[in-house]
């Protein structure tokens, strides 16, 4: 595993490329080059994303990049920031996407690609370890809780658990005092399956064929613990995506956990104060808690563009990665970043040190201990029809059609089979 560089105690910087310098005065764009850019971000995040394109046209001439949200199947974009379910499709269609590292070199753009770290999802990378993608969208779950209400129900905003049982009896204060949704979820398979096997050093996957198993004792209590919540009318759940956070916003849900780079857009949706804290552990799980995963969309690009295009693809690449755009990535929309530059001008700024509240917490998080085989990323986790099987047999557990150990051995029957 590279060896990452510290900034500040206890801010790890998670990066997997430096691009080096701008495009060579030689390979100027020499005519108007119109791109595409479609997103699965959603309203306030796209919102974001405009800001930065705009910019970048406005410092690029002869470039101009339209950014709209829908489906990457409509119509032929050039570039796409795609969620897994997406991206798995993409993928399947033979040549469809040109790798970011081939854009680049062909630009005259060095691209020093470094070890991945291990607890980062490895799907925007190929076979040789080339990035093919660009993962501008890196988070993980972490505790977000509506202080006011927390305050109204007699609980200490300065002193939140660690523990998901210590979080039990919050839980149990908050629908006592006449909350119906004390808590909620984004995202509940990344959440409840892949992080919390990750953060409690089990393993997602085994065997040199790298096979899933999510069936083991650790991630059956923890699902056998959040149905007990469910019954209890701690746990709401909205979906299978990040619905659960517009609950959380509007005031509905008093606690929820969410990728950590969901704190802007709520900041921007909610009229309380936000209070944010690691995600939680099951006290007395062996060597817990150990490391959470980093993953979130990624910008890919289609094939078949010509060397003009290509180049402007370069050169909005190269212009994403300066430390100014990686700051303002990081303050607005939340995510991680991507360079050294980065996070050495954020973390350098007192003033963004609440705003990227986080993010900090997000890198401690993932850096907590050194990752190990079994609280590594796997790629298979982006696989086609994975999350959704998962998402499936989960849902079968909250409304008793199965107990815990039962859907859990069938989501492994099905994947391994491949009966998705």
């Amino acid at each position: 595993m590279h060896a990452f560089p510290r900034f500040s105690p206890g801010f790890l910087l998670l990066s997997f490329a430096v691009l080096v310098g701008p495009l060579p005065v030689a390979q100027a764009i020499e005519s108007a080059v119109e791109l595409q850019l479609v997103h699965e971000l959603g309203a306030d995040k796209g919102e974001q994303l405009s800001k930065l394109v705009e910019r970048f046209n406005a410092t690029n001439k002869g470039i101009h990049i339209t950014v709209s949200e829908k489906s990457w199947e409509e119509g032929k974009p050039d570039l796409m920031i795609l969620g897994s379910e997406s991206e798995g499709k993409l993928l399947a269609r033979r040549n469809s996407v040109k790798p970011i590292s081939e854009i680049m070199a062909s630009a005259g753009q060095s691209v020093r690609t470094l070890t991945v770290p291990r607890m980062m999802s490895p799907a925007s990378l190929d076979s040789k370890g080339r990035s093919i993608a660009l993962p501008i969208g890196l988070g993980t779950p972490v505790m977000y809780a509506n202080k006011q209400g927390l305050v109204q129900a007699g609980i200490d905003p300065d002193k939140l658990p660690k523990t998901w049982q210590d979080w039990q009896d919050v839980m149990g204060k908050l629908r006592q005092y006449g909350y119906t949704c004390p808590y909620t979820t984004s995202e509940p398979v990344s959440t409840f399956i892949e992080n919390v096997s990750a953060w409690h050093n089990q393993p997602y996957v085994s065997g040199k064929k790298e096979e899933i198993s999510i069936n083991g004792l650790m991630q059956v209590k923890h699902l056998a613990f959040m149905n007990s919540w469910v019954r209890g009318q701690y746990l709401h759940l909205f979906g299978q995506g990040n619905e659960a956070e517009s609950q959380f916003a509007r005031g509905n849900c008093l606690t929820l956990t969410a990728p950590s780079s969901a704190l802007p857009t709520l900041r921007r949706q909610a009229q309380f104060d936000i209070l944010v804290s690691p995600f939680p552990y099951h006290d007395g799980a062996y060597g817990s808690p150990q490391n959470t995963l980093a993953d979130g969309p990624s910008m890919w690009v289609a094939a078949g563009r010509n060397p003009a295009e290509y180049k402007a693809v370069a050169r909005f690449v190269s212009f994403w990665l300066t430390p100014e755009s990686q700051v303002e990535w990081q303050v607005n929309a939340g995510y991680l970043p991507l360079n050294p530059a980065g996070l050495l001008v954020a973390t350098d700024s007192r003033l963004l040190e609440e705003q990227l509240l986080a993010n900090r917490i997000a890198v401690e998080e993932l850096t907590h201990k050194p990752v190990t085989n079994a609280s590594a990323a796997s790629a298979l986790s982006h696989a086609p029809g994975v999350r959704r099987v998962l998402g499936e047999e989960m849902d079968a557990i909250w409304a008793d059609r199965k107990p815990p150990k039962q859907a859990l051995d069938d989501a492994v029957t099905r994947i391994r089979s491949g009966r998705m």
